[in-house]
């Protein structure tokens, strides 16, 4: 399908000022949350700005019924995620189903498989992560049957239970009930570093920052001293 019509800007979801997916696997990591990540082979189309939102999932079974029941059930902000079993011989999406889920107001859609279209979702603007691109679509005769509300990314699982995160380093999957937590420490990090980083351009050393030195002197004290535990007793954010 090559119809596509330009777009207008899209609906902002509620949580269009997400943090980096960085810093929220960091703060997942002090928290004790599962961050689960998505396979390192799903990449966005384009470089993308970090998004969040609560995860709309589906299984492709080669129709688009069930992905446009999909899209008629999500909210605005609503991350949209196509479990296609990452077949490599046919595309699940194109432009007029990604135009459908942007014109609905979804924060991006996550594709456990291929997409088409390029140029022209390019022009849609919608952030699309999928293991990449096919002129092919749907190769099977779908099967009867009910939308299956849930999907896999290669053996991640991924529910209407969760939420989503995504930029241009990847995609993780987190709890809903623990995103509030997640969210808030992730977001104190990124302000730790930023302030961290203002300092480096003004002159001021990380290792200066960090009393490295100190460290140096602890560590050959005490060989069981690791970074990490000093960067903590001295409220540092970076992650060793």
């Amino acid at each position: 399908m090559h119809d596509a019509t330009p777009a207008t800007p899209a609906m902002p979801g509620p949580e269009a000022s997400a943090p980096p997916t960085a810093a929220i696997a960091d703060a997942a990591l002090r928290l004790g949350v599962d961050a689960r990540l998505a396979p390192v082979g799903l990449r966005a189309l384009a470089a993308v700005a970090p998004l969040a939102g609560r995860a709309r999932p589906v299984t492709h079974l080669g129709s688009v019924d069930v992905l446009l029941e999909t899209i008629d059930d999500a909210a605005p902000g609503d991350v949209m995620v196509v479990d296609n079993g990452g077949r490599l011989d046919e595309a699940c999406v194109g432009d007029l189903m990604v135009l459908e889920a942007e014109r609905a107001g979804l924060a991006a859609m996550v594709i456990w498989g291929l997409h088409r279209d390029t140029a022209q979702l390019r022009e849609i603007g919608l952030p699309l992560f999928s293991l990449g691109s096919c002129p092919y679509g749907p190769r099977r005769v779908p099967p009867a049957g009910r939308r299956m509300r849930s999907a896999f990314l290669d053996g991640i699982a991924v529910t209407e239970a969760d939420h989503v995160f995504a930029d241009d380093d990847g995609v993780l999957v987190v709890a809903s009930d623990r995103v509030d937590e997640v969210t808030d420490l992730a977001r104190r990090i990124v302000r730790t570093e930023t302030a961290q980083a203002d300092r480096m351009r003004a002159g001021t050393s990380l290792r200066e920052q960090l009393d490295f030195a100190a460290y140096r002197r602890r560590q050959a004290a005490d060989p069981e001293l690791t970074l990490r535990r000093h960067l903590l007793e001295h409220g540092g954010a970076i992650e060793v």
